[in-house]
């Protein structure tokens, strides 16, 4: 049932901005946290993507030099390679880790993952 403030009082108006003070805060609270979330979600990608691709590029131009591939063989291997991986990678660490961050804060409801 809706709250409606009808001034009938002093009383009225510092119970209807107590409650406000409190969804207020309780507004920043969950932005905070879904900003911390988005933030360490950001960093692990990006250290993830950065570990990924540097491992690809060395496994790609030790292959190549084994077999004497070409340059644009080796391009196109490391490119192709490198956007698959780096895709896999966002997909797994945003369905688990927001997933699961936001079931642990209560952000949202959860189903087993």
């Amino acid at each position: 049932m809706p709250c409606v403030f009808i001034s009938t009082g002093s009383s009225n108006w510092k119970y209807y901005s107590s409650r406000l003070v409190v969804a207020a805060a309780a507004a920043v609270v969950v932005v905070v946290v879904v900003v911390v979330v988005v933030v360490h979600v950001v960093v692990v990608v990006v250290v993830v993507v950065v570990v990924v691709v540097v491992v690809v590029v060395v496994v790609v131009v030790v292959v190549a030099e084994i077999l004497k591939l070409s340059l644009v063989v080796v391009v196109v291997v490391e490119v192709a390679v490198v956007v698959v991986v780096v895709e896999v990678v966002v997909e797994v660490v945003v369905v688990v880790v927001v997933h699961k961050s936001c079931c642990k804060k209560g952000i949202i409801l959860c189903q087993n993952v």
